[in-house]
């Protein structure tokens, strides 16, 4: 077998790494060619079939990790006891973590779609790659409002904490502005929805093996992405595996790609798992018996 060439190369790369990242549609909405195969396809320089098989093989994978999870009855028992609502708009936001066309809200998806097909929920992931909690901040508008969203999934953190290879001094976003940035989008959130938003906090990074690949702009040390990772605590509404212990402690290895810093299709199921737990058992904080107005049902019979 002859050896690839350089383009093929890199269309490998581009087709086993990064396709389910590369949702270019999310990240240029205005732009007409964002919005058909064919200009997404010859953006990143692929065949509109390898794009459309590429993607089709990413769905198949969440599809597959729901229907394992739900061979747990002990998983299964989770979705049986949910916030949600008949129709209901779910949103997630996001990073890679959760843009990831095989990741954990395209496995939730899934889980909900054959579990609870009766419920009609509508998804939208409208995570973008490469997003700090100010690019959320800016897609909140198009994403949130006009769309009316019923619940929003909030995982943030990752981006904020990179240490860039020019300014290894500070981080990408500082905790001060992290935190009122997710002041406001909670605030918007509350004021869409009239549920309490659901915050996903970031897993640990594995930083030895990030350094190994050229692709990132910089770093992401844990010891950072703990303090951002406590900002999160006491936050209005549900918050997921407030300590990031989900991938394990100290986090296995198989519960990420190469990278070290992309979930694999078996940690993206941990998430989901801890998802699912924290809206189970209803672990939420509330400011006042006011808040959550649409919920009283699911919050009535909380225990004390």
């Amino acid at each position: 077998m002859s050896e690839l060439t350089k383009t093929e190369q890199e269309q490998q790369v581009i087709r086993e790494y990064l396709l389910p990242y590369l949702n270019l549609e999310k990240e240029f909405p205005l732009l007409p060619g964002a919005q058909t195969a064919e200009g997404v396809a010859g953006f990143i320089g692929i065949s509109p079939k390898d794009l459309a098989d590429a993607r089709a093989g990413c769905d198949e994978q969440a599809e597959l990790a729901a229907e394992e999870l739900l061979k747990d009855e002990a998983f299964a028992e989770l979705t049986t006891r949910l916030p949600f609502k008949k129709g209901d708009l779910l949103v997630a936001l996001g990073d890679a973590a959760t843009g990831d066309l095989q990741g954990w809200f395209e496995i939730l998806r899934h889980v909900l779609e054959i579990s609870r097909p009766g419920l009609e929920l509508r998804f939208r992931n409208a995570a973008v790659r490469g997003d700090t909690s100010y690019d959320v901040l800016r897609r909140l508008n198009r994403a949130v409002v006009d769309a009316k969203a019923s619940w929003v999934f909030v995982c943030l953190g990752a981006n904020d904490a990179m240490r860039l290879g020019a300014t290894p001094e500070r981080t990408l976003v500082s905790l001060t502005d992290f935190w009122e940035n997710l002041n406001s989008i909670g605030q918007v959130c509350d004021d869409v929805t009239g549920n309490p938003a659901v915050w996903v906090t970031p897993t640990p990074v594995l930083t030895a093996e990030m350094e190994k690949f050229a692709i990132f702009e910089g770093i992401i040390e844990n010891t950072d992405l703990n303090q951002f990772r406590e900002v999160f605590a006491g936050r209005k509404g549900f918050i997921v595996d407030p300590q990031g212990r989900r991938f394990g402690t100290p986090p296995d290895v198989w519960n990420y790609l190469a990278d070290g810093l992309h979930p694999s299709v078996a940690g993206h199921s941990l998430t989901v798992k801890s998802v699912l737990k924290t809206l189970y058992e209803r672990k939420s904080v509330k400011s006042s018996p006011l808040d959550f107005g649409m919920n009283d049902a699911f919050f009535a019979d909380e225990d004390s």
